[in-house]
């Protein structure tokens, strides 16, 4: 047998999420990459790993038997490189968060620096939406986790890390005829939505709710990737988070229309159950973000009040 390490992680990773699509997007490669690498650490078996009923995978106990024996391996690998960095007098060790979908538009900005002056960590990275980042915490198996709304019923501590505005989007401006109550007028559009679980799907739906609008057309996807090109298309409507959709706005592909008690607002947070004890290379991160964090969000997102000036006609 042939397999690589790479293939062990990414065989690993489609376990834990039971999604080659989840798992992809958690590992930042593409959807057919990640099925090649499956078929190549497949073809090395005489017995199936994995099997496709009704269009959904299932990992077979002889699967779920080589993930624990993968899991055991890349556990040791990670504990040689390691030694090798603490031999070396680096930081060194394992840093582990769960974003949720949206915060991938922030986090590579939090950890680049970080990342670049101790060579010696090892990020794991899982993005996913709030349902799965809130399992996460709960059962505690990440350091920690950036998210937009706070899961109710956790006692946690935080960084505050930068606002988050939400608007309506669509290819071309909303255009209401103020003949009647406007919210009747948005019964007649296509919303797109995210997934159930989304933050993002939370707040739409609790705004179209508060106002009293009664969806009649609505289309439901899977990630912010896929609202935004449904978007462009020109197939309805979405309340949307400004930070995901930056260049699509500059380009003019993508308008923002306003509307009463638009934009909602929440807080981006870098958050961990309370009391847990970080490791050194955790603890290192979190003082980090501690001292950083202002100049990191100025630097990078200092764009976002101009995207947000919208005509104030509707407020």
């Amino acid at each position: 047998m042939n397999y690589t390490l790479n293939q062990l992680r990414i065989f690993l990773k489609i376990v834990q999420k039971e999604s080659i699509t989840r798992a992809a997007e958690a590992l930042f490669l593409t959807q057919p990459a990640v099925s090649i690498q499956l078929k190549n650490f497949q073809d090395q078996f005489d017995i199936p790993l994995t099997e496709i009923v009704n269009k959904k995978l299932y990992v077979t106990d002889f699967g779920r038997e080589v993930a624990a024996a993968a899991e055991k391996i890349l556990e040791e690998v990670y504990a040689i490189n390691y030694k090798t960095s603490q031999y070396k007098g680096q930081l060194s060790g394992r840093l582990r968060i769960s974003v949720v979908s949206t915060g991938k538009y922030i986090i590579p900005y939090l950890l680049t620096d970080f990342l670049k002056t101790h060579p010696g960590v090892e990020l794991v990275l899982d993005v996913s939406n709030r349902a799965n980042v809130t399992l996460n915490l709960e059962r505690n198996e990440t350091d920690f986790s950036l998210v937009s709304v706070l899961p109710e019923r956790l006692n946690l501590e935080e960084i505050p890390c930068m606002k988050n505005q939400l608007f309506l989007v669509g290819k071309e401006p909303l255009t209401l005829s103020k003949k009647g109550p406007w919210h009747k007028e948005l019964e007649d559009i296509t919303w797109v939505k995210r997934e159930n679980g989304s933050a993002t799907r939370k707040a739409q739906d609790e705004y179209l709710s508060s106002h009293q609008i009664q969806v009649r057309r609505h289309i439901e996807l899977t990630s912010n990737e896929a609202v935004k090109q449904a978007l462009i298309a020109g197939l309805g409507y979405s309340i949307m988070p400004l930070i995901g959709i930056r260049n699509e706005l500059q380009l003019g592909q993508l308008t923002i229309s306003p509307l009463p008690d638009l934009p909602l607002e929440s807080q981006w947070r870098m958050v961990w159950p309370k009391g847990k004890k970080h490791n050194g290379v955790a603890h290192a991160f979190k003082t980090y973000l501690e001292q950083n964090m202002s100049a990191i969000v100025e630097k990078n997102f200092g764009f976002i009040d101009g995207l947000a000036a919208v005509p104030k006609s509707m407020k």
